[in-house]
């Protein structure tokens, strides 16, 4: 934390704003967003849609809407959680796509190969505890997510999704239970 109370990674970023620096400043602004938390924003976005390219894709947008964005934002502390925001939101979409493509797309049935891990394979792989977070309703695997992976308070969660902390609660633990639900019936 610097003396204003703003975290040291925002700091430049805040202060640029202070000064009454706009549009010019945007990039400069949005790329030290972008040096202190691409990796995280792409590790949040990995958990999300199980894709590391389909991750960065969903980041690289985000930064690209908030570069075009710049001149809008309130609140450059706020930067980080609109940021957060815009992956999830963008998480979402790509969901929504798939499920679109899954259902109207044209279905190419071919024997399976054995030799060639199959998709459930490798989700087995990652693990059980993936598995089973990605059959969790969409907010509670939002608000797990964030909380044990991202590893943020209840508050950096409210602030994230715009949802109360009585419901941040409620979510992480409805989802823990059916996460011990799930994982016991796999055993």
């Amino acid at each position: 934390m610097d003396r204003s109370g703003e975290p040291d990674d925002l700091a430049p970023l805040t202060s640029a704003l202070r000064r009454g620096e706009g549009r010019a400043d945007a990039g400069v602004s949005v790329a030290e967003l972008f040096r202190a938390h691409h990796l995280e924003l792409v590790r949040l976005a990995l958990v999300m849609v199980g894709d590391v390219a389909t991750a960065e894709d969903v980041v690289q947008d985000c930064f690209e809407r908030l570069h075009r964005r710049w001149n809008v934002i309130r609140e450059p502390g706020r930067a980080l959680a609109y940021a957060r925001s815009s992956v999830l939101n963008g998480c979402r979409s790509v969901h929504r796509r798939s499920a679109i493509s899954r259902r109207y797309g044209p279905k190419l049935a071919q024997a399976a190969d054995a030799s060639v891990p199959d998709a459930a394979s490798a989700m087995a792989d990652r693990g059980q505890l993936a598995a089973a977070l990605r059959q969790l309703p969409r907010r509670q695997r939002e608000v797990l997510v964030l909380r044990y992976y991202a590893d943020l308070s209840v508050a950096e969660i409210v602030e994230t999704l715009g949802i109360s902390a009585g419901s941040v609660r409620a979510y992480m633990s409805r989802g823990l239970a059916a996460l011990a639900a799930v994982i016991g019936e796999e055993k």
